[in-house]
């Protein structure tokens, strides 16, 4: 059960492929507030997300900064 959990691998060097698919799930994997906290608006599930973590750690292994992320 763990590895169903467990984070994405993010493969370097960083393909130009990955970053397109990053680049689209940082805009589609956002955080949304729920009176329960912070949901995923994808996936409806606590932000962030698995998929908005790989995404983020492979723009970030690519060189971008969070301000280049926003």
């Amino acid at each position: 059960m763990s590895a169903v959990l467990a984070d994405f691998a993010v493969l370097t060097p960083v393909t130009d492929e990955d970053l397109v698919l990053a680049a689209r799930a940082v805009r589609v994997h956002v955080p949304e507030s729920w009176p329960h906290g912070l949901l995923c608006r994808s996936e409806r599930v606590p932000y962030p997300c698995r998929l908005a973590r790989w995404s983020r750690a492979t723009l970030a292994a690519a060189g971008l900064t969070e301000e280049e992320m926003a």
